[in-house]
């Protein structure tokens, strides 16, 4: 794990968040400009963060069949998740042991099952042994057996994909252990992805994640797409446990909302359940909405202090598939909208960027609808501060 040097300006900016994080909801306010524009405070996120805690590479159910795959990067790290004969998901480094060549790349399915490499065609099996290297028996010793591609810990929580570099971190479902009941009814592992895509924004990693994890922006940034539609003011929230490594609230929808209630089909949510939405985070940086008809979501990574790694995707219920007269349709109809809703967010998450870098910017005082942005500072001071190496 690689070890970052501390200098002045970094330790009075962790001394800054520390303090913030150590006070109630009440008289918090945003976290300081520095943390978002901070080289060196990146730089222990790398370390700290994305270099030890689980990330989400995606949705089980868009690798369905034995050798279908999808790819992701953990900082500079290529991995792949190739769904195996027995049905299971595993990861592994998506390098090649010969000269260390990318493998594989975006979401597919191996042919005949086969994983080879486009440089010496070194051909691996899906479980990811070696079985071909061309010309190699000539080398006095060599053994393919001993050039398997190397595993990466990966596991799958309620139809989520998990991928981490931490050998000793908790499982997954330890972690995520008080949320199973919270999302239990809904059901979503059984949700049919529709879409997922990389993209890129000019922004820092955290707005993102803040904005994603409060709606007080709602009927406001999104007054053209779902902002009519929420009320507010019955945003409800959790005691969470202590160094909860989540969050997240409950909010509901009117009916005149164009997604976001239950499908008469849908036999499983009673009463409120019907209109109620969940928004939640696993931190570091996976998000989604949970809805009765739909779900949508993001997994971040940063690229640098202004730039955010984006995978983004949503998935519909079963039963809203399945009573669909067109479902290809209805599909790019939601993929349509959800992508205003996100045209949205970009403007706002970009145009705060560029706000922390104004040298008369202050942070204001939070609103209660902004409790999650708080629980996130926490989050954050637990991770990145203690002895700095």
């Amino acid at each position: 794990m690689m070890s970052v040097t501390p200098t002045t300006e970094l330790r009075e900016l962790l001394d800054e968040l520390k303090k913030l994080a150590a006070l109630p909801l009440e008289q918090a306010t945003a976290m300081p400009p520095g943390v978002y524009t901070s080289d060196a405070l990146l730089e222990l996120e790398k370390a700290r963060i994305f270099g030890r805690q689980w990330l989400c590479a995606g949705r089980s159910d868009s690798i369905l069949k034995p050798g279908d795959y999808l790819t992701y990067e953990i900082g500079t790290q290529p991995i792949m998740v190739v769904r195996q004969e027995d049905g299971d998901v595993r990861a592994f480094a998506n390098v090649c042991r010969h000269r260390m060549m990318r493998l594989l790349d975006g979401i597919g399915a191996c042919p005949r099952k086969r994983i080879t490499c486009p440089y010496h065609a070194w051909t691996y099996a899906i479980d990811g042994k070696l079985v071909a290297a061309p010309y190699m028996r000539d080398r006095a010793g060599f053994d393919m057996a001993d050039y398997s591609l190397a595993n990466v810990r990966c596991e799958v929580w309620e139809g989520w994909v998990y991928v981490t570099l931490d050998p000793d971190i908790e499982p997954v479902a330890g972690l995520l252990t008080e949320l199973q009941d919270v999302v239990a009814d809904y059901r979503m592992a059984d949700y049919v992805q529709i879409v997922q895509e990389d993209i890129v924004w000019n922004s820092n990693w955290k707005l993102l994640t803040e904005n994603f994890m409060e709606g007080y922006h709602l009927p406001v940034a999104h007054r053209a797409t779902v902002g009519a539609h929420f009320p507010v003011k019955d945003t409800q929230f959790s005691q969470l446990p202590p160094n909860a490594a989540f969050t997240y609230q409950y909010f509901t929808k009117e009916t005149t909302a164009p997604v976001g209630n239950a499908h008469p089909d849908n036999t499983r949510l009673k009463g409120d359940q019907r209109w109620t939405s969940i928004l939640l985070t696993v931190f570091p940086s996976h998000m989604f909405a949970l809805a009765p008809d739909h779900l949508w979501y993001l997994s971040l990574q940063p690229i640098g202090c202004d730039r955010i790694q984006i995978r983004y995707g949503a998935a519909l219920a079963p039963e809203v598939l399945a009573a669909s007269a067109d479902p290809d349709k209805m599909k790019a109809d939601v993929v349509k909208f959800l992508a205003e809703v996100n045209a949205e967010d970009r403007f706002v998450v970009e145009g705060i960027g560029k706000g922390t870098k104004a040298p008369l910017s202050k942070p204001g005082p939070l609103c209660w609808l902004e409790r999650e942005n708080h629980e996130f500072t926490k989050y954050l001071a637990r991770q990145l501060i203690g002895e700095l190496n």
